[in-house]
């Protein structure tokens, strides 16, 4: 798991950078910083959906696979997430921990950090490697990002992307002591990964659209749509 405690440590490292750098700065220009992260954000978001879902046939034409699955994926998550109120309950945790810890903004910050951490292959593929050979190469890279996001993220949405080291951590490190079990069923389903990863960079994009916006999509709901790939691919290779 050393691949997983190098991630969380240049996560809460960045943010508290950042949070240091949030600091003498007026509201109105915190409030411009942020929809500028958003515009980066939810260009990162389609970045992430057009790779996974566009690839180069033959002639070198452009080939779309995986629209479908996406859209089966989004709806039938969110009507989950909506169904089992996901989001309020993870935003009310997010509200427990910002009441004592007196600090506004801490459930926004927490959420979108946390999705944006885990959301994603490396995220997955690098807790696998961590946990079956000891190689942690693609969680080092991972971090280097995250250190980034952890900053910029930190500097506009305050203390609550530190905590989102959190379930990072418990994240990272199931699928790490879990590794010799997930492992043959990724390789064993190669479409699942990509489609998993396309879904998740699609809700990236949501967190980005409401940075520009405003708190307009509630981005937990979409967090069972991840899950939606994973058993589809199960169940037509049954």
């Amino acid at each position: 798991m050393f691949g997983t405690i190098v991630n969380v440590a240049t996560v809460i490292a960045g943010g508290l950078i950042g949070m240091l750098l949030k600091k003498g700065i007026k509201s109105e220009i915190m409030d411009n910083v942020m929809k500028a992260e958003g515009v980066a954000v939810l260009i990162i978001g389609m970045s992430g959906v057009f790779t996974n879902m566009l690839s180069v046939g033959e002639e070198g034409k452009i080939v779309e696979s995986g629209g479908l699955i996406l859209l089966i994926s989004l709806a039938l998550g969110t009507l989950i997430g909506e169904l089992i109120r996901l989001d309020d309950r993870i935003n009310g945790l997010g509200s427990w921990v910002e009441k004592r810890v007196k600090t506004d903004g801490f459930a926004k910050g927490f959420v979108s950090a946390f999705i944006i951490f885990c959301v994603g292959s490396m995220s997955i593929i690098g807790a696998v490697n961590d946990g079956l050979s000891g190689d942690s190469s693609v969680l080092i890279v991972k971090s280097a990002l995250d250190f980034i996001t952890a900053m910029v993220l930190a500097s506009a949405m305050g203390i609550g992307v530190v905590f989102a080291c959190v379930p990072l951590f418990m994240y990272q490190g199931l699928i790490s002591l879990f590794a010799s079990f997930i492992k043959p069923v990724i390789e064993a389903y190669p479409d699942m990964m990509i489609q998993f990863s396309m879904v998740g960079y699609a809700i990236i994009m949501c967190i980005g659209i409401n940075f520009i916006v405003g708190p307009k999509i509630k981005t937990a709901n979409l967090l069972p749509a991840m899950l939606v790939p994973v058993l589809y691919n199960l169940l037509i290779n049954v």
